[in-house]
């Protein structure tokens, strides 16, 4: 387009000269005392010429006065592409786990005046990695009072940074800081306040964000029935009264509360408490559901009054598990609390027949000692002694 003109104007100026060529008029100039005459077409001539010596000058004022700032631009365009090239050579060599090279060269494009927290976070990164927590600090200052895209990166780093080293309760400050600057809890951010729960044994807060991980669809559903099987086994150990475990064991759905480990664990506690009768139902509809001879043990340890029950009801599974080891201990170990002698020592005779324990000998003893029979009594604590774990010890 710029050429069109300039060929248009040619054409104009051309045209002009033609016409005035052969053009009789002159033009007077005068100024006193001086007095020039000259033809028309000289003074269109000279005009023209006066013009295109403006412009010219001009155009060289103009293009002198911005060769400061072209000379800025390009040199800061030179920096940037510097800057850019070191930032890929920091983040291949942090993913090659070459994390020194990845801290020099990121600390070498801040020195080059590259604003972008980006590079003192990877430069922080590179640290942590090289377990430099001082100098990763100080990387992490300077990503302060930035924007708010840079405010996440550091704080998303610094959780990732807490949590590496085992400290739970800092990495959830970090994501508090992190929400107090108006950034919602997106999935990143919940897979890392997943881990910091974790670590500070919150586990109700565990359970609060596997609900809404599975809410997004943003967890494996196996690894979340994991998840709430930890939390519900870690929150059973760690109650420290027998109102506050028996109201746990209430809220725990049934479907994880008759899983094995899930009933073993509630029912030591709660035979821990001495809460015998809920112990007995955790364990009974565990069993119903799912058979387990560790678990069918524990029932024997039953002290409450309805013995009775509990006996049937172990007599009912002795049908389809009529060689169970635990179901034979628990049998006798009832059968001794509810004083029928006989019936106990043949549960536990069998048991052992099936497979000698320091259990059932024990009970053995206990049962002979009770009967007043000493010799036998010293006997069946010889066989336990024979029989212990030395772990248990």
């Amino acid at each position: 387009m710029k050429y069109l003109a300039w060929l248009l104007v040619s054409f104009a100026v051309a045209v002009v000269i033609s016409s005035t060529a052969h053009n009789p008029a002159y033009v007077l100039l005068v100024y006193p005392p001086y007095r020039i005459d000259m033809s028309l077409t000289l003074f269109v001539v000279l005009s023209l010429l006066t013009l295109l010596a403006v412009y010219s000058l001009v155009q060289v004022v103009m293009a002198a006065a911005g060769l400061p700032g072209k000379a800025r631009r390009y040199r800061e365009q030179r920096e940037h592409e510097k800057s850019q090239a070191l930032l890929n050579t920091a983040l291949n060599a942090y993913f090659e786990g070459r994390y020194a090279a990845a801290e020099k060269a990121a600390v070498h494009a801040m020195e080059l005046g590259e604003a972008s927290s980006l590079h003192s976070i990877l430069a922080a990164s590179s640290a942590h990695e090289l377990h430099e927590y001082q100098k990763r600090d100080e990387y992490l200052n300077l990503a302060q009072g930035k924007d708010v895209g840079d405010s996440t990166m550091r704080l998303m780093a610094t959780t990732r940074f807490m949590l590496d080293q085992h400290e739970p309760q800092a990495a959830l400050d970090a994501l508090q800081a992190l929400r107090a600057t108006g950034v919602k809890s997106h999935l990143g951010a919940l897979s890392l306040e997943l881990k910091a729960q974790q670590q500070a044994g919150h586990w109700g807060e565990v359970l609060d964000i596997v609900q809404q991980l599975e809410a997004r669809q943003a967890i494996d559903m196996t690894v979340a029935a994991q998840l709430r099987q930890q939390a519900y086994l870690e929150s059973l150990r760690a109650q420290q009264s027998v109102v506050a475990l028996a109201e746990l064991v209430q809220r725990i759905p049934a479907e994880y509360l008759r899983r094995t480990k899930v009933a073993v664990t509630a029912a030591r506690a709660l035979l821990k408490f001495a809460d015998y009768a809920l112990a007995q139902k955790v364990i009974a509809n565990s069993l119903d559901v799912q058979w387990d001879s560790e678990l069918v043990s524990l029932y024997g340890d039953n002290l409450s009054s309805d013995l009775s029950e509990s006996i049937a009801h172990a007599e009912n599974w002795l049908v389809h598990h009529p060689k169970d080891v635990g179901l034979l201990l628990a049998l006798g170990k009832l059968c001794m609390q509810q004083q029928l002698w006989a019936k106990a020592q043949s549960y536990l005779e069998r048991s052992i027949s099936v497979s000698p324990s320091y259990a059932a000998y024990t009970a053995l003893a206990l049962l002979s000692e009770r009967l007043g029979k000493s010799e036998q009594t010293y006997h069946f604590h010889q066989l336990a002694l024979a029989l212990r774990d030395p772990a248990a010890a």
